[in-house]
């Protein structure tokens, strides 16, 4: 017989497994972020540098050499190199190789092309599927910033029911269509203008600090709504 705790994961707990691990749930709603918190969400420190660095790579040798083949390839050798580290250090390997197959995604493609620009191709269709599933959400009145947090305080449904808490929720769904359609915007006609090197620079500067700072929106928005929930229920521990 199969242990029944390696039964498959159904949907609901699969999204509720990907919501405690998002750069959200490093927050409980209602709590207040902090700079540790803000950092812990982007995978401290090695996580920014294997968030960085391989973007980094590519901007410096292309724009020095122009050689579109050590460009892609040294940010694959960076990632793979990201994996053997946290496989000696014994950390948890999944994020890493998560990179690598993005790297290797994006090079694969920029080699077969031949155009530097297509090495950011992958990243510009993920921003676009991202805007169309969270409006998606948005029009069937399900934000999903809001089903996140629904399943972070354990009540799946509740804020549908309470106005002041959808919406939070709407504004900030609102506002990661703003932070995906903002790169669009910015990348988008550089891919078709073929600034390879504009499109590295704007990746840097539109990844991690847009990201962190929208993080911060959203838990800052996400705490007014559902930090008087957290002190009613402090003031209000239930009848005995």
């Amino acid at each position: 017989m199969s242990d029944p705790e390696e039964r498959p994961l159904s949907f609901s707990e699969a999204f509720a497994a990907a919501a405690r691990r998002s750069g959200i749930g490093q927050v409980a709603p209602g709590e207040t972020p902090t700079a540790n918190s803000l950092l812990k969400a982007m995978g401290g420190i090695r996580g920014l540098v294997e968030s960085i660095l391989p973007g980094l790579a590519f901007l410096v040798i292309y724009t020095f050499t122009k050689d579109l083949t050590p460009s892609v390839i040294v940010p694959v050798a960076v990632a793979v190199v990201f994996i053997i580290v946290r496989l000696v250090t014994r950390s948890a390997v999944m994020p890493a190789i998560v990179g690598l197959l993005g790297v290797a995604i994006s090079a694969a493609l920029a080699l077969f092309t031949g155009k530097a620009e297509d090495n950011f191709l992958p990243g510009i269709i993920i921003n676009a599927v991202s805007v169309i599933v969270l409006l998606g959400s948005i029009i069937a009145r399900w934000p999903i910033i809001g089903l996140i947090v629904g399943v972070l305080t354990g009540d799946t449904f509740g804020w549908k029911a309470d106005p002041a808490k959808f919406r939070v929720v709407l504004i900030a769904t609102w506002c990661w269509v703003g932070l995906f359609a903002i790169r669009l915007g910015v990348e988008v006609p550089l891919y078709l203008a073929g600034q390879a090197e504009a499109l590295a620079s704007a990746k840097l500067l539109l990844g991690v600090p847009l990201y962190a700072g929208m993080l911060w929106v959203t838990w800052l928005l996400v705490r007014a709504a559902f930090g008087h929930q957290k002190a009613q229920q402090k003031a209000d521990p239930g009848e005995g």
